[in-house]
């Protein structure tokens, strides 16, 4: 893995490091990113990077590491490596998705892509692949951390519930019930499936989604909506594999039946 870090980065001047010549805002000083990666000189270029962009990076070589680590201290965003000794990555983003909200974004080889679709039905909410362009993978975080401001920030008046044949989301618990019982979803997952209710039937693409609900331009991976689909599926549909709520217009995108 030490052979990626000469194409993961930016050099400034003098081999300094760098991911952004703008200001770095005061409100990212506040903010902590969680770097679990075993190789050494990876760690590094993140923790650099990250600092350079103004934010507080904490650093686990194990997974272990990072789940005390996440105990002890307040974390806003986890960049987990999927190969890492001992527990697995993969584990790590189960475990942690099954008791907290907190945004995790997973590392991985360019060629594993069974490791991307792995990663993202463990709950992942966005990954980046080997060899990494640093600014890109800011860019990730940034979006993360907006979406979590403003789950904690009060909203303009919605509808409280949202309801779609057996399925009734509300916006001001962030819960979702299919038949009267309480369907666990992740953050994103509730992002989707309300932004595809409110839709009324109306099919939204998958650029659509990366644009709303994970916030990219024309950089995001269709990939990241499609598993993410696949996961909300299996937890709302009486047979996921032959949907009749939640559908797919081959070439357009998906919609919630009205």
């Amino acid at each position: 893995m030490a052979g990626l870090v000469s194409y993961c980065v930016d050099h400034g001047p003098e081999g300094v490091t760098r991911v952004s010549d703008s200001a770095v805002g005061q409100e990212r000083a506040s903010r902590t990113v969680l770097v679990v990666e075993d190789d050494a000189a990876i760690r590094l270029v993140l923790r650099t990077n990250l600092e350079d962009e103004g934010y507080r990076a904490l650093e686990a070589e194990t997974a272990e590491q990072g789940l005390v680590m996440i105990m002890d201290e307040r974390v806003d965003v986890v960049l987990v490596d999927l190969r890492l000794p001992g527990i697995q990555g993969l584990d790590l983003v189960r475990t942690l998705r099954a008791t907290s909200s907190v945004p995790i974004i997973i590392v991985t080889a360019q060629t594993d892509s069974q490791d991307v679709v792995a990663g993202l039905e463990a709950g992942a909410d966005d990954y980046v692949t080997k060899p990494f362009v640093a600014k890109e993978l800011m860019a990730r975080i940034r979006t993360q951390l907006r979406r979590s401001q403003v789950d904690d920030e009060p909203s303009e008046p919605t509808p409280a519930v949202l309801v779609c044949g057996p399925i009734e989301l509300r916006t001001d618990t962030a819960e979702v019930r299919r038949h009267g019982d309480l369907v666990p979803v992740s953050r994103i997952e509730f992002y989707v499936l309300a932004e595809l209710i409110a839709a009324r039937g109306r099919v939204l693409s998958r650029d659509y989604l990366l644009r709303k609900v994970w916030g990219y331009g024309n950089a995001g991976d269709g990939r990241v909506v499609d598993n993410l689909i696949y996961r909300l599926r299996s937890k709302i549909e009486d047979d996921p594999a032959n949907p009749r709520l939640l559908t797919t217009v081959r070439g357009f995108g998906y919609r919630m039946k009205a």
